[in-house]
C-alpha cells in the first residue's frame, strides 16, 4: 500500500472563513476545520483568543474583526503553546500576552522544535512564514485562574485552567454573563483530536468534567463549527471524550497483550474511522495521537518532543 501524503502537506485548498457574532461584542472566526480564533470586546479594548500561525494569517482575521470594532487589542490570550496558535502574535500589537504557567515552560523546552514540526505538517496555515519574528513569549502567566474586568457593563472574562489535556497548559476563556466558552483544543466539534502532546487519562476524565461544569450555552472549540445550546455543547464535549476513550481502550488492549505500536494504530484507526474518519485532520493526527498514547502506556508521563525527523519516522512507520 502506498504511503499516504504526509500529515496535512497535501491539504492546499483555501478554506471559507466565517465570522460569527456569538453575543454582543463576542466573535469567533471558523474556517472549515482550520484552527478557530475569537475575540471579546471590553468597554474600550479587545481581548483576542488565539493568534494563528503567522502575522500575515493573523492580519486576515484582524481585518475581518475591524469591520465590527476598532478598539485596540489589549490582551492576547493563548490557550496553549502550539505554533499554529501562537506565532502570529506580533500582528495584534497587544499590551499583554497571557498564557498558563506550563505554556511558558513548554515554549522554553520545545517551542523551536514545535515550530519546525508544525510548519512541515501544516504548511498551508503558515502563510508567509518569514513574517514570524520569533517565538511568542507570554508577558503574564497564571496557575489556576485569572479574571479580566472588561469595564463598564461588559462584565468579566474568566481564564481558567481545567487540568492537563491537549497539552499540560491548556486554558479556557469563560464569559459567565453570555455563557460563552472558548475551549481551545480541549474540545473539538466535528473535527478529529490532536493528542500528540496530551495527557489522555486526565483529559478524558476530570479535565473534560470541569469544562462541562461551566454549563456553556455556546462553545468555541479548537476546530469545527460552533455548537449552540446546552445539548449541542454537551454533545461536542462528549464526542471529544468518546474519541479519547476509544483510543485508550484500543491501544490499551494491544499494549496489554504485548502487541506493537503498529498494531495499536491499526486497531484504533479501525475503531475510530467509521465515525470520525471523514472529519478534518483525522488521518493527519492519528499516528501522532497513538504514538503519544503508546508512550503513556509505557510509563512516559511527560510528552516527548516532536521534531521534523521524528514526525516523519512515526508517519512512515504507521501510515506507510
Amino acid at each position: 500500500m502506498a504511503t499516504k501524503p504526509f500529515a496535512s502537506a497535501a491539504d492546499l485548498a483555501a478554506k471559507v472563513e466565517t465570522l460569527e457574532i456569538l453575543a454582543d461584542g463576542v466573535y469567533a472566526l471558523t474556517s472549515e476545520g482550520d484552527p478557530n480564533v475569537g475575540a471579546i470586546e471590553g468597554e474600550d479594548f479587545v481581548v483576542a483568543f488565539e493568534a494563528r500561525a503567522t502575522p500575515v494569517a493573523a492580519q486576515d482575521w484582524l481585518t475581518k474583526l475591524r469591520e465590527h470594532t476598532d478598539k485596540p487589542v489589549k490582551y492576547l490570550v493563548l490557550s496553549h503553546y502550539h505554533a499554529v496558535r501562537v506565532l502570529g502574535a506580533s500582528a495584534f500589537g497587544a499590551e499583554t500576552i497571557i498564557a498558563h504557567d506550563n505554556t511558558r515552560v513548554l515554549i522554553a523546552e520545545r517551542g523551536q522544535q514545535d515550530w519546525a514540526s508544525e510548519l512541515g505538517r501544516m504548511p498551508r496555515l503558515f502563510r508567509d512564514p518569514d513574517s514570524v519574528p520569533g517565538l511568542t513569549w507570554p508577558d503574564l502567566t497564571f496557575s489556576d485562574s485569572l479574571t479580566i474586568d472588561l469595564g463598564g457593563d461588559r462584565g468579566e472574562l474568566v481564564l481558567q485552567y481545567c487540568g492537563r489535556g491537549h497539552t499540560a497548559g491548556d486554558i479556557v476563556a469563560w464569559l459567565p454573563g453570555e455563557r460563552v466558552l472558548f475551549a481551545g483544543d480541549l474540545v473539538e466539534a466535528q473535527a478529529a483530536l490532536y493528542t500528540g502532546d496530551a495527557f489522555h487519562a486526565d483529559w478524558s476524565t476530570g479535565t473534560l468534567d470541569r469544562v462541562k461544569a461551566f454549563g456553556a450555552e455556546v462553545l468555541v472549540g479548537g476546530r469545527g463549527a460552533v455548537p449552540r445550546g446546552r445539548a449541542a455543547v454537551g454533545a461536542a464535549i462528549e464526542q471529544t471524550r468518546e474519541f479519547l476513550l476509544v483510543m485508550r481502550a484500543k491501544a490499551g488492549e494491544v499494549h496489554a497483550r504485548g502487541g506493537s505500536l503498529k498494531e495499536a494504530f491499526e486497531l484504533t484507526h479501525a475503531a475510530l474511522a467509521p465515525a470520525y474518519g471523514a472529519w478534518p485532520i483525522f488521518e493527519h493526527c492519528l499516528p501522532f495521537d497513538v504514538a503519544r498514547l503508546w508512550d503513556e502506556l509505557n510509563g512516559i508521563t511527560w510528552p516527548r518532543i516532536w521534531t521534523a525527523d521524528r514526525d516523519r519516522q512515526i508517519w512512515d512507520e504507521l501510515q506507510g
